[in-house]
This record gives C-alpha cells, sequence and structure tokens, in this order.
C-alpha cells in the first residue's frame, strides 16, 4: 500500500526559494513529513511506529533493529526481503536548507579512506552514491561490497537509506527497497536538535530486543 498525500495547506507546504510559478511539488511521491500524511494512514495495521520513523512492510520482509548494547538505543532501521535489504536513519537537518549535498562528501572521502571507490549517480531521489569498498568476513576473506546510499532532504530531517545486497546491483531487486523507502514517514518532532543529530527510534510496541539478532 501506497501513503497518500494530504491536500496542500499552511502546514503541509513546504518552503521553496522561487516564487508560485517556479514552486516544486518536493518528495511529491515520498518519502513524507508526518504533517503530508492523514492520521488513518499512519494507523493502518500495515505501519510500524519506530519513533521517528514509520515504515511499511511488504510480504516476506523482514524488521531489525540496529540497537547499541550498552546503552540500548536503536541506531538504525534494518529492512531485510530474501537477499537484499534497506537500511534506514535520519537526521536532523536546519530548517531552510538540505545537508545531503555535505553528506554525500563526507560519505565519499570516507570509502576512498577505506581503499573503496564512491560514485555520484541520478537515481529515482535525486543525486545517490553507489560505494565499492573492501570487507572482511568472518572467516578473514577480504571481498567487495557494494551498496546505494540514498539521502532525501525534508524539512528540518535527512533520511538516509543504505541499499545492500542483490538490490545495489539488480535494478528489479531494488524495486520492492526503493517502494519501502518511499513509504517512509518521518516524525521530526518540534524540539531543538543540532544539525546531524540522530532522530530518536524505538523499538515496536510489545517488542523486546533479541541481544543474539537484534530483530523483532
Amino acid at each position: 500500500m501506497i501513503f497518500r498525500r494530504k491536500g496542500r495547506n499552511e502546514d503541509a507546504d513546504l518552503e521553496t526559494e522561487g516564487g508560485p510559478d517556479e514552486a516544486v511539488e518536493p518528495r511529491a511521491e515520498g518519502p513524507f513529513d508526518v504533517t503530508e500524511v492523514d492520521a488513518e494512514v499512519l494507523e493502518a495495521d500495515d505501519r510500524i511506529d519506530l519513533g521517528a520513523l514509520v515504515v511499511t512492510g511488504m510480504p516476506g520482509m523482514e524488521l531489525g533493529l540496529q540497537v547499541d548494547e550498552q546503552s540500548g538505543v536503536v541506531q538504525a532501521v534494518l529492512l531485510m526481503l530474501e537477499d537484499s535489504a534497506l537500511e534506514l536513519r535520519a537526521f536532523a537537518a536546519p530548517k531552510k536548507s538540505g545537508i545531503w549535498d555535505e553528506v554525500r562528501q563526507e560519505i565519499a572521502a570516507e570509502a576512498s579512506r577505506m581503499g573503496g571507490t564512491a560514485t555520484e549517480t541520478d537515481g529515482p531521489f535525486g543525486t545517490e552514491l553507489v560505494l565499492v569498498v573492501p570487507v572482511e568476513d568472518p572467516e578473514g576473506q577480504i571481498f567487495s561490497q557494494t551498496s546505494r546510499v540514498i539521502g532525501v532532504d525534508g524539512p528540518r530531517w535527512l533520511l538516509r537509506g543504505t541499499v545492500l545486497g542483490r538490490a545495489a546491483v539488480e535494478p528489479d531487486a531494488a524495486e520492492p527497497m526503493e517502494a519501502t523507502l518511499r513509504n517512509t514517514v518521518v516524525v521530526r518532532g518540534d524540539e531543538p536538535m543540532a544539525v546531524r543529530e540522530s532522530l530518536p527510534l524505538r523499538l515496536p510496541p510489545g517488542a523486546e530486543p533479541n541481544p543474539d539478532e537484534e530483530q523483532v
């Protein structure tokens, strides 16, 4: 199921630099800010409330949470389908400007430092990165891992999605991951936060952390 966008009003309008004739509807097909969807959509049975993120599962998809063992803080959401995965993280951003351009450069520099490559490409969400970095498996073997890093600037937030596994290299496998990203709703909240501070995530209602798999 796809989220439907609320009718435009003063609360849902986002700031643009141009005049009315130049305004472009950002993120018209998602991901969405919580002010852009109706309450009944958020309360649907297939929505999973994780605090700063509300995600929508697909048949066969598993939800994993990266949880800090010491603090118990949920650091990222991992949605897995067959041999593909989508990692979601959300960050605070300034009110009038996005930060994806700057963050993207930093991610590319880190990939280079690790001995890998980072290539900018035009994707369905705008400019994204294709990373190829060396990774060591549990047996000590080194192999190259390809991933897509997608950034979406919203009102006072940045949503970063990392596509892993087969979906990072095969378009047909990427479609469910891209649809999941589009259906994601970001709940920024009104409290002041430092730029790039992680938006708080939480376990779903009734879930308990699994120290072995960290899945719910």
